[in-house]
């Protein structure tokens, strides 16, 4: 707040009382031109804030949707190379087996093996980029609320500010 000085020709017509009066009246008038500020700041933040969220939710979507969108078609095309790669061996298996009956069971095998290994390394790559999304989107959540902390931090030091200084002009004016 500032110091007021009321001129010596205002003082005269005015008085002491009036003097005081008209100073706490302009007193008052800054005193609630700063709350109504402060209101419109804060709404102005909140409102940032919510468009903040939003955005981050509608990008986590997105990312969602592009890496289970890329995950079913690496699946599907896996899917069809495995098809394939098993027409091909059954041809394979029913020249040999025409020739070599007896190593059948050990192609067999061999295939099964095979096939839980793709199988394996699709399950643990489906597992390592869940998590990767996963810990993604808990960084993401830990960095909004780091800044929603600070951001109430600073504004707690910036109230408890202008209230240190109301108090010290208050002070000052008795």
């Amino acid at each position: 707040m500032a110091i007021l000085t009321v001129p010596k020709v205002l003082r005269e017509k005015l008085g002491d009382e009036g003097v005081e009066a008209l100073i706490n009246l302009l007193n008052e008038a800054a005193h609630h031109e700063r709350n109504n500020l402060l209101g419109i700041v804060e709404e102005r933040f909140a409102r940032r804030v919510a468009e903040t969220e939003k955005r981050l939710d509608n990008r986590i979507t997105e990312v969602e949707a592009r890496l289970e969108q890329r995950i079913t078609e690496e699946v599907a095309r896996l899917e069809q190379r495995i098809t394939a790669v098993e027409a091909k061996l059954d041809r394979r298996i029913a020249e040999v087996e025409a020739k070599f009956n007896g190593r059948i069971a050990e192609v067999e095998a061999k295939l099964d093996s095979r096939i839980a290994e793709v199988e394996a390394k699709l399950d643990s790559r489906i597992a390592e980029v869940e998590a990767k999304l996963d810990s993604r989107i808990a960084e993401v959540k830990v960095m909004l609320s780091e800044r929603y902390a600070s951001l109430v931090r600073w504004m707690f030091i910036f109230w408890a500010g202008q209230i240190g200084v109301i108090l010290a002009l208050f002070a000052l004016l008795r």
